[in-house]
């Protein structure tokens, strides 16, 4: 083994309110072998037993389980890990403009609420499919969760303010060239938040920050600001199993990471928004 996961360990300071939503983690079953072009599968296959000793550690009720890219557009493994998770997970998978009303209905009985679009590498299905997802998701009544290099922004605003679907934009936005709160691109972001149907992921800070951790100060200074302008539109997640981590040096105490990322939300009831009621009615939880 080359990485070795911490599943366990101090708690953190910062304790989550009842009902804390993680809505960003992939989960992998044996049984189900990665799909070119994607990434391999993770070391050790992160279990949804893994995950629940994440759960006990950090305090985390219930989950969004995300399609990973390994399995393209092969939603098994994601349907298998909801299944073994049960009622306190739901799903994002990967569909496209040609996934039968059938199909669909199949993935949302089986706990999918969500789509995902991801323009980075490895991402089954980019940008040039949006707009076929976005309607079958509002048929559905999924939310869309759409990761791309926040950098360009400003040149996908056509795109992104035609969304008809609830839609997330993922991973801190990911501004690859780096951003600041007065930075036009983080102006771009509040006004897809004010429209009323986008909300914006704080889940893998270290994936773009240009100052690094422990702090990740760049990715702060824009999730505190955008956490003060909206918190009824910001989620957050661990993004477990830290899977661009590749070694154990890389791979983050998740205890001191919820503890720095969620320090950047000073108000507990702001926190309970953001923790439990924005998820829970985004997600269809019960």
């Amino acid at each position: 083994m080359t990485i070795e996961r911490i599943y366990t360990g101090k708690k953190p300071a910062i304790r989550l309110p009842k009902g804390t939503v993680d809505t960003q983690t992939h989960m992998f079953l044996p049984g189900f072998p990665a799909i070119d072009p994607g990434p391999p599968l993770p070391e050790g296959l992160p279990s949804p037993d893994d995950y629940r000793r994440v759960m006990d550690w950090l305090g985390i009720d219930r989950v969004v389980v995300t399609q990973g890219n390994a399995h393209q557009g092969d939603n098994e493994n994601l349907l298998a890990c909801l299944a073994d998770m049960g009622d306190v997970a739901r799903g994002v998978a990967v569909i496209d403009g040609t996934t039968s009303d059938m199909e669909l209905q199949r993935l949302h009985d089986g706990g999918v609420r969500g789509a995902r679009i991801m323009d980075l590498p490895g991402g089954a299905v980019g940008l040039e499919g949006l707009e076929a997802v976005d309607a079958k998701a509002k048929a559905m009544d999924w939310v869309v969760a759409v990761q791309f290099d926040g950098s360009h922004i400003l040149d996908h605003m056509p795109r992104l303010i035609a969304i008809e679907s609830r839609f997330i934009i993922d991973h801190h936005g990911k501004f690859f060239s780096g951003t600041t709160p007065d930075s036009a691109e983080i102006a771009a972001v509040k006004s897809l938040i004010d429209r009323g149907n986008c909300w914006f992921k704080f889940a893998g800070c270290y994936e773009s920050s240009k100052t690094g951790g422990p702090d990740y100060p760049d990715i702060a200074a824009i999730s505190r600001d955008l956490a003060a302008h909206a918190p009824e539109r910001i989620l957050w997640g661990t993004n477990w199993p830290h899977n661009l981590a590749k070694t154990t040096a890389e791979y983050p105490n998740d205890a001191a990471l919820l503890d720095t990322v969620l320090g950047w939300i000073e108000s507990e009831a702001d926190r309970k928004t953001i923790l439990v009621d924005n998820p829970e009615s985004l997600f269809g939880f019960s």
